[in-house]
């Protein structure tokens, strides 16, 4: 049986790449960068399983393996899967200086002690740098409903401010249909992710259909490394491909045969819309899209020389029919996160600060977390194992009680709002008492803590003295649990604070100096005191 090895949703992609898209082997292996015999392998095996590509979607990872014939069923993937995680962070550590693969292996075994010994650890990764990628060529035909090519126009467009007359700079969007040429063109603030997937779906939604394969240029906010023959689209890419069940084939750069189309519509563009409206001044982009639009309409729908026929009439023609049908719902941008579970079973949205659960059986295992907006997903081997609505409190945990430990849950039962309740019967006091330590606190789980204590105070020495406590140790603005309990131990909160009532009752001792000491001679007393 083969070495080759490569991530489950690679393995997927190949399948469905394959069986829905009806992308050659040769593409396949491009866009997702394995080698084309690995490709070739994964569909005989695939072919000889009697699966289908439906079936396949749903199957997690251990099982797609065991039905692809790769291991069998009590043999340990898991442990697999966890060796084949680490190797891309190996690759990038291994060339630094003095690091060395036994150092690495020493490292994965300490994270993980039941790991692959360093002759496997070895074999491993040389059989996953070997399948990483394949230095190929494509030669590219441009049939129908086949590709998208996409770029941004190398110059600008102005917006004018109505107050100052400043110009502010805009990017222009271009996307080109291989087949047919009808073209799609946009103006957008930037060229950050957010602009770029949003004119990628405008384009498909002018043109009414999606294409096999979308073809950008190595732009940074589509592609994570620009390499020539081994390009990585970013997540959010990716993922924007797959709700529109297309391919990121991204250009090479320095290929100009690639992305020709494109080039070519740029200067077309720059010719039959930047030189129509040269000499006019928009004051928003919506004003300016609204010229683009119109102008881009004229493009269309001219005559081209060649073919006797429009680009909208030749698309009309050819193209339309095969174009895949559009979704019903537009993308919901979604990012990309992964981390390794920590030992408080609670993973980290950075940009808000927030935590969110995960079931602790996941504590030091490698996770993928998409978010968006309004939810979190969290998934271990293409497994969801955590679902969250998105919380933007700084600082804040959101836990379901069944991801924690037992010997946690019973914490879990109670929060602030019962104990307030309970404050409240109490007395004023406590009820004061456990506002102003709210207000103190960091975190709802050092409050809740706290009260709990409080409520065992006045188990034992009974709500009337606890609420006798909470009243004289606000005066002291103290709010320790160390103090309170002093206070109801030592029975200080029962006790009048009257000065004039305490009688100080001090033996003689020859080491107290009388008053006479302190009257007579007292000169001579200060500066002999003060001498020593």
């Amino acid at each position: 049986m083969s070495n080759r090895r490569i991530s489950m949703n690679k393995a997927r992609r190949i399948i469905i790449y394959s069986e829905e898209k009806q992308l050659s082997e040769r593409e396949i292996a491009r866009s997702l960068k394995v080698a084309r015999d690995t490709v070739s392998e994964y569909l005989d095996k695939y072919k000889k399983s009697g699966l289908d590509s439906a079936t396949v979607k749903t199957l997690n990872d251990k099982e797609l393996l065991i039905k692809l014939g790769y291991f069998s069923e009590n043999r340990n993937i898991e442990k697999y899967q966890i060796l084949i995680e680490e190797f891309p962070e190996v690759s990038k550590e291994i060339k630094k200086t003095g690091v060395t693969l036994q150092k690495l292996w020493q490292e994965y075994i300490e994270r993980n002690p039941s790991g692959y010994q360093y002759t496997q650890f070895c074999h491993h990764y040389s059989e996953w740098r070997k399948n990483s990628g394949e230095l190929a060529t494509m030669h590219i035909e441009h049939k129908a409903g086949e590709k998208m090519f996409v770029d941004y126009a190398g110059k600008k467009l102005y917006i004018t401010s109505k107050e100052t007359g400043e110009k502010t700079p805009v990017e222009v969007f271009i996307a080109v249909l291989g087949a047919s040429l009808l073209t799609y063109v946009t103006a957008t603030e930037s060229q950050k992710k957010i602009d770029w997937i949003s004119s990628n779906e405008k384009a498909l939604r002018y043109f009414g259909g999606v294409p096999k394969a979308i073809v950008p240029d190595c732009l940074k906010t589509g592609i994570n490394d620009a390499h020539r023959f081994d390009p990585e689209i970013n997540a959010e890419y990716h993922d924007f491909a797959d709700h529109y069940n297309t391919v990121i084939l991204p250009a090479r750069p320095a290929a100009p045969k690639d992305k020709a189309l494109v080039e070519n519509a740029v200067k077309i563009v720059y010719m039959w819309i930047y030189a129509s409206i040269r000499d006019k001044n928009f004051y928003s982009l919506d004003e300016l899209n609204t010229v683009i639009s119109e102008k881009l309409e004229d493009y269309n729908n001219r005559e081209m020389k060649k073919l006797k026929m429009s680009r909208r009439e030749f698309f009309n023609a050819t193209e339309k029919i095969v174009l895949q049908s559009l979704p019903n719902d537009y993308y919901s941008i979604r990012k990309f996160l992964k981390q390794t579970v920590p030992f408080i079973y609670h993973i980290e949205i950075p940009e808000d600060y927030h935590y969110y659960s995960v079931p602790y059986r996941y504590i030091n295992r490698k996770v993928k977390i998409i978010y968006t907006s309004t939810v979190v997903e969290i998934y271990y081997q293409n497994e969801r194992i955590a679902f969250h609505k998105r919380v933007f409190s700084r600082k804040g945990y959101t836990t379901l009680h069944e991801h924690m430990p037992s010997h946690h849950k019973w914490y879990s039962d109670w929060n602030v709002e019962y104990f307030l309740e309970w404050a409240e019967k109490t007395g004023a006091s406590t009820k004061k008492y456990i506002d102003k330590l709210c207000s103190k606190k960091r975190h709802s789980e050092q409050v809740i803590k706290f009260c709990y204590g409080m409520k065992q105070l006045s188990k034992k020495y009974d709500e009337k003295r606890l609420e006798n406590a909470c009243a004289k140790i606000i005066e002291f603005d103290d709010f320790s649990f160390k103090s309170l309990e002093s206070m109801l131990k030592n029975g200080l909160d029962s006790v009048e604070e009257n000065t004039d009532s305490i009688i100080f009752n001090i033996q003689n001792h020859e080491n107290i100096r009388n008053a006479e000491y302190y009257s007579e001679g007292g000169e001579e007393n200060e500066r002999t005191c003060c001498n020593y």
